[in-house]
């Protein structure tokens, strides 16, 4: 049996062709992810370690304890007193302090750079970074930028850059050298600026040091060193080897790459799931159509064992074959990957490949059992064919046929039946956490019917949508024919296509239908024309108390922290507001209608976390400024009163006190309305007064909204908003048309990407229904020499061959762009309040396009071959 088995797959190699490629991009996006993610993993933990290795031992501040009544301090900066005592040590060679604050960078345009201000530091003698290009700066005229801010905002060694101060005014700085922060997590996405150690102080307003670094002196170890060290500082910092704390850093992003590589390996998943339809409806088909040759071999003395054995084992090869492929195809992946993501690694040079025993193995193990489980039922089906079958002359496939009575359909309605149940629990219930799980679960019992059902609905669709193409012509008529003769073989080709078809136009409806409510929550909420906010905010909000509950809590809560003092306090000039001449200026403009300014304040519930309180100035909540209410009426949201968003409001009742504190000011609310979420999180809106006499501190707008005069002129209105915020490169201006866009932008994103990588799973579907074709063609070989010989032309029986694929394709596509849009519908409603349903019909149309192009595709090489066999060979043939 080892060698008929053998020579069986060396003489019908070309049968397999498309399963091994099927097999091959599945295992090659495994692999592919895999090896890409060892290798970003391995690069940045290699960074990571490099840079802090080179010093011995390295002093953070400590994590203040919270207190007793709740609050959050921060760390407590490192002191001159701090670090002269750990170069005083005799296990310190050098010893050297981080200043840290944060600075605004201007762009070659004059505005601020990035969405985050950049961290401003100091780097002098012992440290973990140095200077990849040039020097670090030595006067107070010189600056040193991260890599990745020269590479953002364009400059080089050699350029002059304008930073602004604490005090807005503009400073001049020569660049004289780039640093290479790696992956440390410390500086993020924000990038950095380096000052000379006297200069940080007097740009940032930080003062203390955020690290110190040691470095030991000749014959003391790391850990003697750190050991010191932390004597010297005791519980005010954490002290740990410059090895320590590399590899808690390494550790850090490699968590972060396993949420890219799991991410990567879900829709890897779904790529080999269809390829395991794929290879389940090939060995189907191979093995209805050897029937004969199984029942000789029975004849002949095979055991239903040994039959199901060679079919595993037929099936354990190409899987095996396909897989080792499949690796090295996913190397190459890997390779092309890396290659792109060595600038942002901040690796000019490349990155070197890591290609684990795991990526090899797991490559090849997953695509070999997935073909060899997916061969299982055709394997079993072969054990059943009859001695007797060697006698009969007609090589017809009609065992795959077997089983579409009366039990698909009542099964198949149940499921549906059970679906429709899930989804419609799921609308009464409205948007909940667990909404999605149930949406998710019915789509599952949905495909389930789609699958029992599928020859069925292949039969009565084909039947419909053929009527037309009766009238087209002879080839379009048997095309029709020949469709509905093998039901269940061309269910189970589109099946693989309707997976792709579903996830694609699901997720297009989720995409359109939350850009379109985002859309109509901001022309509720927010009817005005522009908006002006600060670039980035340079504070965090201070330690949030206790916060508050209803019926009178006696908790506490806690605002931003503004005032004169906050320079001193946090380190950090104060960037993160509108100023009110901005205000003033608008309001004076006779093309400007109304001025509303936006502030607010955080407080900390046990059960919802850090929350945000708003209030807007000058404007009337419920008649300037709107959104949907659940209960009660937003226009008395006035003095004393509160409007809570749903979902942070469980258990309080419109009418209800609701009790705020923050220190020594309490305000007690009733509760006016309860809303429903915005397009901004805010949890609850205050009037202006309420919020002034909550947080003392907030006197300041965190946004300023801009409403046009009735009869203004847009570019006058325009001119204007600009205008006011000229002088203040940190502020930026939007419309709501732009905001609309920005969301559009990322929606967009994020659907594209998403696409992409269901693409490989069109792809493998669209090689199924090829192979099914080509099967088919194989299996019909006197049947279309027949044609022929009835005066059938090469055209005809081409064109013949397109229409039955085409009509896979648009049947497993359409099929699958119903169920994408009744589970988008049913997806997007369960987690988003007041939904907008918006079908993208543009999208699916093009669905619908691209499923005719690849069923063309998927009958070009069968049509050719079935065009090009000879007649009179094919009629002679058994």
């Amino acid at each position: 049996m080892l060698r008929t088995t053998l020579a069986g797959l060396r003489l019908h190699t070309s049968r397999y062709v498309t399963t091994v490629l099927a097999i091959l991009l599945g295992v090659m996006f495994v692999s592919g992810t895999m090896v890409f993610a060892d290798t970003l993993n391995a690069n940045y933990e290699e960074s990571v370690m490099g840079s802090a290795g080179s010093v011995d031992a390295i002093a953070t501040p400590a994590e203040a304890e919270t207190g007793e009544d709740g609050a959050h301090a921060g760390p407590e900066p490192l002191t001159a007193d701090d670090l002269a005592g750990i170069r005083a040590l005799p296990e310190v060679a050098e010893a050297d302090g981080l200043v840290r604050g944060q600075a605004v960078l201007l762009d070659a345009d004059g505005r601020a750079l990035g969405f985050t201000p950049p961290a401003a530091v100091s780097i002098e003698g012992a440290s973990r970074f140095d200077a990849g290009r040039g020097e670090l700066p030595s006067t107070g005229d010189e600056i040193a930028l991260a890599t990745s801010t020269a590479e953002q905002s364009g400059f080089g060694v050699g350029d002059t850059v304008t930073v602004l101060g604490p005090d807005r005014e503009e400073h001049e700085f020569e660049v004289t050298g780039l640093v290479n922060f790696g992956v440390d997590p410390s500086f993020g996405i924000s990038g950095a600026v380096v000052f000379a150690p006297d200069t940080v102080e007097e740009m940032t307003g930080a003062t203390g040091y955020s690290e110190i670094d040691a470095i030991a002196a000749e014959g003391y170890t790391d850990e003697q060193v750190a050991d010191a060290v932390s004597g010297v500082l005791g519980s005010s910092a954490d002290v740990s080897t410059g090895e320590e704390y590399g590899l808690e850093m390494a550790e850090g992003v490699g968590a972060q790459t396993e949420i890219f590589r799991v991410a990567l390996l879900l829709f890897a998943f779904i790529a080999m799931f269809v390829a395991g339809i794929v290879i389940y409806n090939t060995f189907a088909i191979l093995i209805a159509q050897r029937q004969r040759e199984l029942a000789l071999l029975r004849c002949v003395g095979a055991k239903r064992s040994q039959v199901f054995r060679s079919v595993l084992l037929e099936s354990a090869v190409v899987g095996l074959v396909a897989s080792a492929l499949g690796v090295l195809a996913g190397v190459g992946i890997g390779v092309a990957g890396a290659a792109l993501a060595a600038p942002a690694m901040g690796a000019d040079g490349g990155v070197p490949v890591v290609v684990t025993q795991a990526a090899v193995l797991t490559g090849l193990g997953v695509g070999t059992v997935v073909t060899v489980l997916s061969a299982m039922v055709p394997a079993l089906r072969a054990t059943r064919v009859a001695p007797l079958a060697a006698l009969r002359t007609s090589t017809t496939a009609s065992g795959i046929e077997k089983g579409t009575g009366w039990f698909r359909v009542v099964f198949g309605l149940v499921t549906f039946a059970v679906a429709g149940g899930l989804v419609a629990l799921t609308q009464i219930s409205g948007p909940t956490q667990m909404g999605l799980v149930v949406v998710t679960a019915a789509a599952l019992v949905s495909f389930t019917g789609v699958v029992v059902l599928g020859p069925l609905l292949v039969r009565w669709i084909v039947r419909l949508v053929g009527l037309p193409l009766r009238r087209v012509g002879v080839a379009s008529m048997l095309a029709v024919d020949n469709s509905v003769r093998s039901p269940r073989r061309a269910a189970t080709a589109m099946i693989a296509l309707t997976v792709g078809a579903t996830l694609i136009t699901g997720y297009s409806v989720v995409s359109a239908s939350t850009e379109s409510t985002l859309n109509r929550m901001l022309e509720e909420q927010f009817p005005v024309d522009y908006q002006i906010t600060p670039q980035f905010s340079m504070e965090e909000p201070t330690g949030a108390q206790d916060a508050s509950t209803a019926e009178g809590g006696d908790d506490a809560a806690s605002a931003p922290g503004e005032g004169a003092d906050a320079v001193a306090d946090t380190g950090t000039p104060e960037f993160g507001f509108v100023p009110e001449q901005v205000r003033r200026d608008l309001e004076d403009e006779p093309s400007v209608g109304a001025v509303f300014g936006q502030r607010g304040g955080y407080v900390e519930d046990e059960e919802h976390g850090l929350i945000s309180l708003v209030a807007f100035t000058g404007a009337r909540m419920g008649v300037d400024l709107a959104m949907g209410t659940v209960e009660g009426d937003l226009s008395d949201a006035g003095p004393g009163r509160i409007a809570l968003v749903e979902g942070h409001a469980d258990g309080v009742r419109v009418g209800d006190t609701y009790t705020l504190a923050n220190g020594d000011a309490v305000v007690d609310l009733e509760v006016a309305a309860i809303v429903e979420p915005g397009a901004q999180v805010f949890h609850g809106y205050l009037h202006e007064d309420d919020l002034a006499a909550l947080f003392p501190d907030v006197t300041r707008d965190e946004a300023v909204l801009v409403r046009g005069a009735q009869d203004a002129d847009p570019a006058e209105l325009r001119e204007a908003v600009y205008g006011a915020v000229e002088d203040d490169p940190t502020l930026q201006v939007m419309s709501v048309a732009e905001i609309k866009e920005q969301f559009s932008d990322i929606m967009d994103i994020a659907f594209y990407t998403i696409t992409a990588m269901l693409g490989l799973a069109i792809v493998i579907a669209v090689f199924g229904i090829s192979n099914t074709m080509a099967l088919s063609v194989l299996e019909r070989t006197r049947e279309s020499a027949l044609l022929r010989a009835l005066g059938l032309a090469r055209g005809q029986l081409r064109r013949m061959l397109s229409v039955e694929a085409v009509l896979l394709c648009l049947i497993g596509a359409g099929i699958g762009i119903v169920l994408g849009v009744v589970f988008g519908w049913a997806a997007a409603a369960s987690v988003l309040p007041g939904l907008v349903f918006s079908l993208p019909a543009g999208q699916i149309a093009v669905f619908i396009a691209v499923a005719v192009l690849a069923g063309l595709l998927a009958s070009i090489l069968p049509g050719r071959r079935a065009a090009g066999t000879s007649i009179t060979g094919a009629l002679a043939s058994e």
